[in-house]
């Protein structure tokens, strides 16, 4: 599939004109990413209820016949928008959680798998603030199925922070969950206006290192 790189993510773009010896199945999956890509740009710049399927369709190159092969409604468009962005979020987060599960287990392996999945968390936000405002803020516009989604994406990671932070009681959970709640608030905000969202790491791993057990079992500052 032609494409190209950007904040490490790979970009779809347009096909070549004439014989380009892709399958059916590689020039449909060009077609599809190139759809995501442009709707999630589209919404991030116009809002969700403001950009058009004709608008999506000129970002990415592809005829109308095209886009309703692939997609029944924009809403279903979104909804794959949404799904990707999920994709490209947990994927970061993985990497970043398994490269520091493999540090030695000393009494700090547990705040540095939390300083990579947070800091994997922030740089997938920053990376691709496109797909950051479909996961963010654009899902509450497009109906409550994307806003229910988003709120199970946000209760996994939510229970992935407590079991990284050895949360055993219901009040640690709780916390957790609420923490997470707090960040996102954090970094709707900052996506919202444009700011950089990276700068919420320092503070945040900060305030967990002053937590004391709130979390969890934590090593003491």
């Amino acid at each position: 599939m032609a494409d190209a790189t950007t904040g490490g993510t790979r970009r779809p773009t347009q096909l070549p004109r004439g014989r380009h010896g892709l399958s059916r199945e590689e020039v449909v999956r060009s077609q599809r990413d190139r759809i995501l890509l442009a709707l999630a740009e589209a919404t991030a710049e116009r809002g969700y209820a403001a950009t058009p399927v004709a608008e999506v369709l000129r970002r990415a190159g592809v005829s109308r016949e095209t886009f309703y092969e692939l997609f029944s409604s924009k809403d279903e468009a979104f909804a794959a928008a949404y799904d990707r962005a999920v994709e490209l979020l947990l994927q970061r987060i993985t990497q970043g959680h398994a490269a520091a599960g493999e540090a030695p287990q000393d009494d700090g392996a547990r705040m540095a798998r939390v300083e990579a999945l947070l800091t994997g968390y922030l740089d997938a936000l920053a990376d691709e603030p496109a797909f950051a405002r479909v996961f963010l803020i654009e899902a509450h516009a497009a109906g409550p199925e994307p806003t229910r989604r988003r709120y199970e994406t946000q209760r996994g990671i939510a229970v992935l922070i407590a079991d990284l932070l050895d949360a055993h009681s219901d009040a640690q959970r709780f916390a957790c969950e609420s923490l997470v709640a707090s960040i996102s608030a954090l970094v709707t905000a900052r996506i919202a206006t444009g700011e950089d969202v990276r700068g919420l790491r320092a503070p945040l791993l900060e305030l967990l290192r002053r937590s004391g057990d709130l979390f969890g079992d934590l090593p003491a500052a």
